[in-house]
């Protein structure tokens, strides 16, 4: 048998339930947009050496959150915030890379995975980033490790192996490089012994997996070797960089930029040629 006082205690908590305000649903988070490493990257190395303001098909987005980024920063101005990374975005994101206390390479002005996520804080997210891996000593010079991996598929490609006869990292070390080496991503190959056939076979497997390459010759001023260098690899020098765009505009990578002499392939970088 209940009590008054029970009965109006019921109805006191009852009351109160009924009155009591729905708990309000927390806002989704807006998701941040996502910046492209892949995308920025190529296009980093080929629109500076455009001689037109054409931009790199599928970077404009991740580009323009690059841009804007930098114009926040006060580094660039707003009239070349439009998606093409010509050389005024090289040298503003040349100047963020050195205001976190970057040197060399590592303020070429080319994007690296660290400091594109410090500069789109609360502003982007990267995706599909790109390493260039630790370095290593092989087969009697300096690479690293994304540099190794390529260069082994390009012999599983060609079916034999090739002696190397300068690396990467190698600051002022052969001046007819012309600061390629400098960074990383870099090499020359002995083709001593090699015929012609062989020589296109390896350049065809080189260029397959994501490798700007040439055969040089004395007439171009070097001694016979076949120069490589790995497209996007974040650790290129200012003189690779522009080595590996000029590859994607149909040049040969010289100073006098010259049309392509190399075998005709598919345009790929490693990343791309691992998805297939």
């Amino acid at each position: 048998m209940f009590t008054k006082a029970a009965v109006l205690t019921a109805l006191t908590a009852a009351t109160l339930a009924v009155a009591a305000p729905a708990q309000a649903v927390p806002a989704a988070t807006t998701a941040l947009p996502a910046a492209n490493m892949e995308a920025v990257l190529k296009a980093a190395q080929i629109d500076p050496r455009r001689a037109d303001d054409t931009q790199t098909p599928g970077a404009h987005d991740s580009v323009l959150l690059v841009e804007q980024a930098l114009q926040a920063k006060g580094l660039l101005d707003s009239k070349y915030v439009d998606g093409y990374f010509g050389t005024t975005t090289i040298t503003a994101y040349s100047q963020y890379q050195k205001s976190l206390g970057y040197t060399g390479i590592d303020a070429s002005g080319l994007p690296g995975k660290t400091s594109l996520e410090k500069l789109g804080a609360s502003r982007y997210t990267v995706t599909s980033a790109v390493s260039a891996g630790s370095r290593v000593a092989y087969r009697g010079v300096t690479i690293n490790t994304r540099t190794k991996a390529m260069l082994l598929a390009a012999e599983k490609i060609a079916g034999f192996t090739v002696s190397l006869t300068q690396g990467s990292y190698n600051p002022g070390g052969v001046d007819a490089s012309a600061g390629t080496h400098d960074g990383g991503g870099a090499m020359d190959i002995s083709v001593s012994g090699m015929s012609a056939a062989t020589r296109t076979t390896l350049l065809k497997a080189l260029r397959n997996v994501g490798f700007a390459a040439w055969y040089r010759t004395p007439d171009q001023g070097f001694a016979y070797h076949i120069h490589a260098m790995a497209i996007s690899d974040p650790d290129l020098s200012s003189g690779a960089q522009h080595q590996t765009g000029d590859y994607y505009l149909g040049k040969n990578g010289l100073a006098g930029r010259g049309a392509d002499d190399g075998p005709s392939v598919t345009k790929v970088t490693w990343e791309e040629y691992q998805r297939g």
